[in-house]
């Protein structure tokens, strides 16, 4: 699925709706992120979108193209009831071929730059190497 198109179709109108609300109602950390994630990493095809419905789950961030989610977590992800909602978001994720970073605010607002690193190393891993590589020469596998 590429950027721009959206994953609205497999949401719930519940989910829609709740993204909408959530768009205008960033956490300070999340609006840390957004900033760094427009600004410093724009890599080709891993446009972010903030507050994206997948199924009944809202993901906090998400590059289609690279099928990579990251999520912020407040001190509220912490409870047992929380760290079990968040396993089951995580599954359903993974489930649809996306892979799941997790950041703590405090990480956001103090450690921008290893987050930064971490979100860099996942897309560079999620983008596909030609076949054949370029390095490898040779013919591709069969």
């Amino acid at each position: 699925m590429s950027w721009n198109q959206s994953p609205a179709r497999s949401s719930t109108s519940k989910a829609i709706r709740h993204a909408r609300e959530m768009r205008r109602e960033l956490t300070e950390p999340e609006k840390r992120l957004w900033w760094h994630l427009r600004k410093r990493l724009p890599l080709e095809g891993t446009h972010f979108r903030r507050q994206v419905p997948i199924g009944s789950f809202i993901a906090d961030f998400c590059s289609l193209g690279a099928k990579l989610v990251v999520e912020v977590d407040g001190g509220q992800h912490s409870t047992d009831q929380a760290i079990a909602y968040d396993q089951r978001r995580t599954d359903f994720l993974a489930a649809q071929g996306f892979q799941v970073l997790r950041f703590a605010n405090a990480d956001v607002m103090h450690d921008i730059d290893v987050v930064l690193d971490t979100i860099h190393a996942a897309l560079v891993r999620s983008t596909p190497t030609p076949n054949p590589s370029p390095q490898g020469g040779g013919e591709p596998e069969a």
